[in-house]
């Protein structure tokens, strides 16, 4: 007979940074849901709060911590209490990230050090302090990436720090893939086309998502909840021969020229 997979995470410790709002909120939504047992780690208090609450109308309120990524320390204590609470981690994922803009003649390195420092360094950081605790569970990572880090995209414009940060933390999750892969810990990277969040308002960017339509092949916005699904996807036994792989959900936006 053939073994039988399912989506269920009952007894799983799920660790998500960026969990305060948009997608990682979606998807700290998605694993309480399914049952797991669920960390959500952002920098403002408030909205992991009102996340948690919105979450525990659903079935199970996350345990949260407020940290800067940015931090050393405060990265480390992050795992620190999710094992002590939880006394093991089953999956990471790296959700939290930043959008900004410079160009190589204005402002670019102040920029390029704020960026990296939370789209991969941040990644990177927390990769090392998590790894032990995942070999232990053979467990896996997902890390959010973005299209702007396989190929320059016109829109918005100006995101050449951006898709610098997410063409390495790709290359830095197919590397950890070969290396975690030998102690049964799985690692993939999920890469954004336009979300529907508030990336576009924070950032400052005069664009609109009609803009992103536009460059679309099948002319839509994707929504948070379609990201959780798909990495539900992932870190589910379902995906137990999957690693190393870079998964995009951008309506089409890569095949569109």
């Amino acid at each position: 007979m053939h073994p039988v997979f399912t989506m269920s995470f009952k007894d799983k410790v799920v660790l998500i940074t960026g969990g305060n709002s948009g997608v990682g909120a979606a998807i700290a939504e998605f694993f309480c849901r399914e049952g797991a047992d669920v960390t959500i780690i952002g920098r403002n208090e408030a909205k992991l709060v009102t996340v948690a609450e919105n979450c525990a109308t659903i079935d199970i309120r996350p345990y949260t911590i407020t940290a800067d990524l940015t931090k050393d320390e405060e990265v480390a204590t992050v795992i620190e209490k999710t094992i002590k609470k939880y006394k093991k981690l089953d999956v990471l994922i790296n959700s939290a990230g930043l959008l900004k803009f410079a160009t190589i003649n204005d402002n670019l390195l102040e920029v390029f050090d704020e960026v990296l420092n939370i789209n991969l360094r941040a990644v990177v950081h927390i990769t090392t302090l998590a790894a032990t605790e995942l070999i232990k569970t053979k467990g896996n990572i997902i890390n959010i990436s973005s299209i702007a880090g396989m190929k320059r995209i016109g829109v918005p414009e100006y995101s050449l720090v951006y898709g610098t940060s997410k063409f390495c933390l790709n290359h830095f999750s197919r590397c950890a893939a070969l290396e975690l892969g030998l102690y049964g810990v799985r690692v993939n990277t999920v890469s954004l086309g336009a979300v529907r969040t508030n990336i576009l308002e924070t950032a400052g960017s005069s664009y609109s998502w009609n803009d992103f339509v536009r460059h679309s092949a099948i002319k839509k916005i994707t929504e948070p909840e379609e990201v959780a699904d798909l990495i539900g996807f992932l870190a589910s036994d379902k995906a137990k021969s999957i690693t190393g792989a870079n998964y995009v959900i951008d309506n089409g936006m890569q095949v569109k020229k």
